[in-house]
């Protein structure tokens, strides 16, 4: 079984890319979605012994939190050892129950990929990019990003010109979504016939 990971800065069209490979049929394990899961189960606990007062209701509030982390960037690293180990497992889990089914190729969704060194536990790895005016553009828009959290968000990034030149596939989600859609169906097809 081949395992892909996809990634690319915020912004740059990666969850539409990884619906896409749904929607071709393709197994996703999305990074993100087991964030959130984790943040209403077993990171709650956790994460609220370590950041008192982020609990509400038995589930993270996430912009509480998100202020916290705004306040004191250096706590980061410790809110990343408590959720990461969390993730990695959920992920090996999907990997065994996609091996099990068979799968030929299964895409792994790890927005921070390069910054977690996650490239080592993958095949191949896809890099899905925009122009940059483009990006800010579209993080602007999300609820509650102001151009503090934006500046913040990209410094702990690895520079879009590097994760291109380190993929082994390059998405380009500055066009249409047909155009997108038929970058993904090439990738697919490629994975297919190797």
């Amino acid at each position: 079984m081949i395992i892909v990971g996809l990634t690319g800065s915020i912004g740059m069209g990666k969850s539409t890319a990884a619906g896409m490979f749904r929607e071709l049929g393709v197994p996703v394990n999305d990074a993100d979605e087991v964030v959130h899961q984790l943040y209403r189960g077993e990171a709650v606990e956790p994460i609220e012994a370590a950041f008192p007062g982020v609990a509400k209701d038995g589930t993270i509030d996430r912009s509480e939190l998100s202020q916290r982390l705004v306040a004191a960037p250096e706590r980061l690293a410790e809110l990343e050892q408590i959720v990461h180990p969390l993730v990695r497992a959920r992920e090996q889990e999907f990997l065994a129950r996609c091996k099990a089914a068979g799968s030929p190729f299964v895409v792994l969704d790890i927005p921070l990929l390069f910054e977690t060194k996650a490239e080592t536990r993958v095949d191949r790895v896809i890099v899905v990019t925009c122009d940059p005016e483009m990006q800010k553009e579209r993080v602007l828009k999300r609820p509650g990003m102001t151009a503090e959290k934006f500046a913040m968000i990209l410094k702990r990034q690895v520079p879009d010109s590097e994760k291109r030149s380190r993929a082994d596939y390059v998405v380009d989600t500055s066009d249409s979504f047909d155009v997108t859609r038929q970058q993904i169906r090439a990738i697919v097809d490629d994975l297919r016939a190797n």
